[in-house]
């Protein structure tokens, strides 16, 4: 299954009854394109597979997915310094390296679905932390990022699988 977003702020899918789905979401604020290094916030334009989902289980029910779901903890994070071995992974905190922490506050990361940008293999400054996770309210422009609302997301999550790849289209 593919899942399509474009420039124009919506994500679509087919399930696996054939029914179609279209759904807001919000891309980077650099727009949709070839990314030009760390922190431009560019979505990256192409074809990518999705690895894992990871999720606030003390705030959202583990997901109905065939994709591997693992709960976040509060020492969680993820490595967006290009200089780190660690660039652009799932790391434990505390960690010297620059990083984002996934356990958050402001639920954006109630559910989050890893991208597989920049990862096989990892280059530095050409991107980390490419996910899918739950829209900020308005849908404001993530910093790379698909967003969706969170209901959206956990719908979408029941027909992903192993060969689902996100597609990113100007």
């Amino acid at each position: 299954m593919d899942i399509h977003v474009d420039s124009t702020g919506f994500l679509s899918w087919t399930d696996a009854e054939n029914i179609g789905h279209r759904v807001r979401c919000a891309f980077g604020r650099g727009g949709i394109g070839e990314k030009s290094g760390e922190g431009d916030g560019i979505t990256p334009l192409g074809q990518y597979p999705l690895r894992a989902v990871m999720v606030r289980a003390d705030r959202v029910a583990m997901p109905h997915t065939d994709l591997p779901v693992s709960k976040i903890r509060q020492n969680d994070g993820w490595c967006d310094d290009p200089a780190s071995p660690n660039y652009n992974t799932r790391i434990t905190l505390p960690h010297s390296a620059s990083h984002e922490e996934l356990w958050r506050d402001d639920g954006l990361y109630d559910v989050v679905v890893e991208v597989g940008y920049n990862d096989d293999p990892v280059k530095a400054e050409r991107g980390s932390a490419i996910f899918m996770h739950v829209a900020r309210p308005g849908y404001e422009p993530t910093e790379g990022c698909v967003a969706l609302a969170i209901d959206d997301l956990l719908r979408l999550l029941r027909s992903c699988n192993s060969v689902t790849r996100l597609s990113v289209n100007p």
